[in-house]
């Protein structure tokens, strides 16, 4: 027999509360590793003082980054 547990002035077995825990659990953890994701491409703001500042900045930060790629690579 399995042991049961009044829950709400009805017997419930020990199984359908293993259950019901474990469930609660898991819906939890789904939805706590849910949402939105972050961007990996977002960082610190550029803070220029004109348009040719921020280009040459993007630009460079883009040349570094694939300089990265390329001694990954090898």
């Amino acid at each position: 027999m399995v042991q049961q547990y009044v829950v709400f002035g009805r017997q419930v077995g020990s199984h359908w509360l293993a259950m019901a825990t474990l469930g609660t659990l898991g819906g939890g953890i789904a939805l706590a590793m849910g949402g939105k994701k972050k961007s990996k491409e977002q960082g610190p703001p550029i803070n220029a003082s004109n348009a040719a500042e921020e280009a040459f900045i993007k630009d460079f930060l883009r040349n570094a980054e694939l300089e990265e790629a390329k001694k990954q690579k090898h």
